[in-house]
Formats: structure tokens, C-alpha cells, sequence
């Protein structure tokens, strides 16, 4: 069953009222963290080139981090749903990138831990030290990981799933439960992308597989039709809160792709040389907060009368897939 078209409220009027409708809403969700994955990486190069040594880096990721908690403090405290999930979003990218692959890069530093080089292209780094300390934490994320999968208040479709199939389930969800939507989704992007950075990470050891063994190609072509068909769920959502929160592993886990490709030489990581494509990623970043802008004000009262409209047609999933 779908909803009929003329059914709908009509759009708000210019780009906000085009953009509650699908595909725009999950696509416009999707570029943003998309996108945003690459001008992580582009962002970290740049701190640490401008700032070699010891200069002020560790100060500006920790500035950068403490600004994420900021973000997610306000977002937390707002009511407003779609600006609370994107204040998630934001802070979840933010405490990442300052406090935590920085404390990865400190450690690797401290113990002197050494890059990783490629083998296949002499002078060029396969795996830099920071990534390499990172596979120490494999033992937190899979404490965690069980809190999650047990949790009985999850609203998540990958958690759901093995509950239901596994027999896991730890009793029935608090209907009084009250969710903080900044919260899950910085957690969220916190948790899927160090989620995924430890999967590739431990394909690409030698030690385990390596990046080019056949389990490794294997693992990009399920990947990427993983992400395809989570992608074309995306593109069928109505609800913005939902699109956006279904949006960020959807677009982590199409990243995965990239990262391989990379990985293989397949094309150039033109975001990683800031230097040579300093006007490129300067466009990419303005669309970047144009689109997030965009995104950020898509009206709500559309979207609650599409969401009454469609209380017959079971959830669409809200946070992971």
C-alpha cells in the first residue's frame, strides 16, 4: 500500500516544500554524511600539516571535540526533531574526529608506533600508526556491542533482526520510554563508524587476511550490495527524522566502498591532498553546508501529517539498518 499523492499536504513552497518529498529527503541525507566522510579525512591532513609536530593539534581536536559536545548538549535540549537529529549528526562527527581518532593518533605517537607501508607502491602509506593502535579497541566494541543487541528499548532494524531471529529478545520495550533523537544519533555515528573503520582494518591485516585476498574482494562486492539496497530503501522514506537517522550507516556503509577502492589505487583520494585540490574541496564544502542547511529546514508539519497518514503501513525502520 502506498500514499496517494494528491492525498499529501502540499509542499511548503520553494526548495524546503520540494525537498520533504522522496527521493530528495533520504538522498539529501545521504550525500551530506556521504560527503562528510571524506572532508573527515581532508580535515584531520589539514590539522596535522598545518600544525606539525607538536604544535597546537592535540589543542584543536580538543577543541574540535569539546565543540561536538557542545553541539550535542544543545541538541539534546532542543525539541524541535529534524534539528535535534542533525545537532546528533554534527556532534557524533565532531567528537569522532577531535576526541577520538586524535587520541588514536596520540597514542600511535607515544609508543612510537610506525606506519604501515604498502607493499605494492614503495614510499606510499597502506596503514597510518593511529589506524593501526585503533585495532586495540576491538575488545570495547564488542562489550558494547552486547549491550546494544540486548537492549529491549532498541528501535534498531539490524538489532531487531537477530533479536527476533536469535531468540534474544530481554523483555518487552517501555512504552514510557522517552527517546533523546540528539543523542541516538550521535551515538549512532560514533558507533557505525567505528563499527566499519575496525572491519576494514582487520581485513586489511596481513595477519588475518590482507587486502587483496579473495575474502577481501568478496567483501567489497557484498558491500556494495549491502549499500545498494539500503540505498533504494532510503530513497522510498517519507518521514525526514527517520530518512536522516536511516541516511548516516547507509552512507557509512556505501563509504566502505571507497575505502577498498582506495585501498586497491583504483582512483585518486583527492580529498587526502588538500593541497593540490584546494578549490575542489572548498566547492564540495560549500554544497556540503548549503545541502546541510537545506536539510536542516525541511518543514515538520508536513511531515507529521505524512506520518499520521501512514500509521497503516508498519515503521520504516529508525535508526541503523
Amino acid at each position: 500500500m502506498s500514499v496517494e499523492v494528491d492525498s499529501l499536504p502540499k509542499p511548503g513552497g520553494g526548495l524546503k516544500g520540494f525537498f520533504y518529498r522522496p527521493p530528495w529527503v533520504g538522498l539529501l541525507a545521504f550525500i551530506v554524511v556521504f560527503v562528510v566522510q571524506a572532508l573527515g579525512h581532508t580535515v584531520m591532513i589539514m590539522m596535522e600539516d598545518i600544525w606539525p609536530g607538536p604544535g597546537y593539534v592535540y589543542e584543536s581536536a580538543f577543541a574540535m571535540g569539546l565543540f561536538g559536545a557542545v553541539l550535542l548538549w544543545l541538541g539534546m535540549r532542543h525539541k524541535n526533531e529534524v534539528a535535534a537529529t542533525w545537532y546528533g549528526f554534527w556532534a557524533g562527527t565532531f567528537l569522532w574526529t577531535g576526541w577520538v581518532e586524535f587520541s588514536f593518533v596520540w597514542s600511535a605517537q607515544v609508543l612510537g608506533v610506525p606506519d604501515l607501508m604498502d607493499a605494492t607502491k614503495p614510499g606510499v602509506i597502506a596503514t597510518k600508526a593511529e589506524y593501526l593502535v585503533m585495532m586495540s579497541s576491538v575488545g570495547v566494541l564488542g562489550s558494547t556491542l552486547v549491550y546494544f543487541l540486548l537492549n529491549k528499548e532498541t528501535k534498531c532494524n539490524f538489532f531487531i533482526w537477530f533479536q527476533r531471529n536469535l531468540g534474544l529478545k530481554t523483555g518487552k520495550p517501555n512504552p514510557a520510554h522517552e527517546r533523546n533523537f540528539a543523542a541516538i544519533t550521535a551515538l549512532e555515528t560514533v558507533y557505525v563508524i567505528w563499527f566499519f573503520y575496525l572491519a576494514l582494518l582487520f581485513l586489511y591485516d596481513e595477519s588475518f587476511l590482507g587486502d587483496r585476498h579473495p575474502a577481501t574482494y568478496a567483501a567489497f562486492f557484498l558491500n556494495t550490495i549491502w549499500a545498494v539496497y539500503l540505498f533504494r530503501r532510503l530513497m522510498k522514506f517519507w518521514r525526514v527524522t527517520t530518512a536522516i537517522r536511516y541516511g548516516i550507516p547507509t552512507a557509512i556503509i556505501a563509504w566502505n566502498c571507497v575505502e577498498l577502492g582506495g585501498r586497491w589505487h583504483l582512483f585518486t583520494e583527492f580529498w587526502e591532498y588538500p593541497e593540490l585540490y584546494t578549490l575542489e574541496l572548498i566547492a564540495l564544502t560549500i554544497g556540503i553546508v548549503g545541502a546541510a542547511w537545506m536539510a536542516a529546514r525541511t518543514p515538520l508539519h508536513q511531515k507529521a501529517e505524512i506520518s499520521r497518514q501512514k500509521l497503516n503501513q508498519g515503521p520504516e525502520g529508525d535508526q541503523a539498518p
